[in-house]
């Protein structure tokens, strides 16, 4: 197994931002970058970064990348002062930690709403979502200064050729594939339910003052609804987590150019947290891109080079 990790400041606000490797390489800062095999047929190359912005002066997102589980966690803190910093950490480290534990104890109990046919990891995560905003009302309670705070979070779980998805809030998650952009979850919050209704157009919704509305975050309720769901990966997909804080300035054709312009996913991570602060920065900005890559040595090449063997062995025997 080949493991990279790299470190990178950017700008003002550290907020909180790390990658683990499980190989001592694991480092603390502003922008982190790996690489690493999955299986047989894929590697992944990922980085991320978080940044105040231009308006903000803390941040209250936080992202986490654990390379040995290939699990990416990305959350955006509310509550003014330091509480919105708080709980965004609170919820990565709670669904960091679970899903790390969970790998040591495959059979520990289930929580929330579970879809039949959804794999292990996908019910794991959807646990640690709901794990996470039981510890975020817990500390509010021991801490009175800390009511009313809360955290978006949207988490991935890759797992050979599967992704798994959980989500909470308006901090989305992207698919592109073969120059297509899917947005993989739905936000909650109140623009995002009225364009659903039709009671407004999506141009309206990005004019509205309500855009900051949510409908659903950890924290707000002692018991909350996760959306989670499963989607297969093939080489030469691009993964994209992010917070609302680039989605609100930058569009969605520019970022599907970017994540096929750049290939490096530090530099295309980079790229789009700049082109959010060119346009004036007004929220904390986090982004985090896992691309797949084609493993020359792995099953799709061996396949294919067994096909042509093959192939060339029937058409030698036909010429006899």
């Amino acid at each position: 197994m080949r493991v990279i990790s790299r470190v990178q400041s950017l700008s003002r606000g550290l907020g909180c931002a790390s990658v683990e490797t499980g190989s001592g390489l694991g480092s603390d800062g502003d922008g982190c970058e790996f690489s690493q095999r999955i299986g047989e047929s894929v590697q992944i190359s990922s980085g991320g970064v978080t940044d105040v912005g231009r308006v903000r002066t803390n941040n209250e997102d936080c992202f986490r990348i654990i390379t040995p589980l290939n699990l990416f966690v990305l959350a955006d803190g509310m509550g003014g002062e330091a509480h919105g910093e708080i709980a965004s950490a609170l919820a990565v480290e709670t669904v960091v930690k679970h899903c790390l534990d969970e790998e040591a104890n495959p059979a520990a109990k289930v929580l929330g709403q579970v879809q039949p046919g959804w794999s292990a990891r996908t019910k794991r995560l959807s646990t640690a979502l709901y794990l996470a905003n039981k510890t975020i009302c817990k500390s509010a309670e021991e801490h009175p200064e800390q009511r009313g705070m809360g955290a978006t979070l949207t988490a991935a779980w890759i797992d050979r050729s599967k992704l798994s998805i959980a989500h909470v809030g308006d901090s989305r998650a992207y698919l592109l594939r073969a120059g297509s952009l899917l947005q993989l979850t739905r936000d909650h919050s109140l623009v995002a339910e009225q364009v659903r209704q039709g009671v407004i157009t999506a141009a309206e919704a990005e004019e509205s003052d309500m855009q900051s509305v949510l409908l659903r975050a950890l924290g707000a309720q002692p018991e909350i609804e996760v959306d989670a769901e499963e989607h297969g990966l093939f080489p030469r997909d691009v993964l994209m987590l992010c917070s609302d804080g680039l989605t609100r300035v930058v569009t969605e054709p520019e970022i599907a150019g970017v994540l096929q312009a750049e290939t490096d996913p530090m530099r295309g991570a980079e790229e789009l947290v700049g082109i959010a602060n060119d346009r004036g920065g007004p929220d904390n900005i986090t982004v985090v891109i896992a691309r797949m890559l084609k493993d020359s040595n792995g099953w799709f090449s061996w396949l294919r080079r067994k096909a042509l063997k093959n192939l060339g062995n029937n058409g030698n025997a036909g010429g006899k």
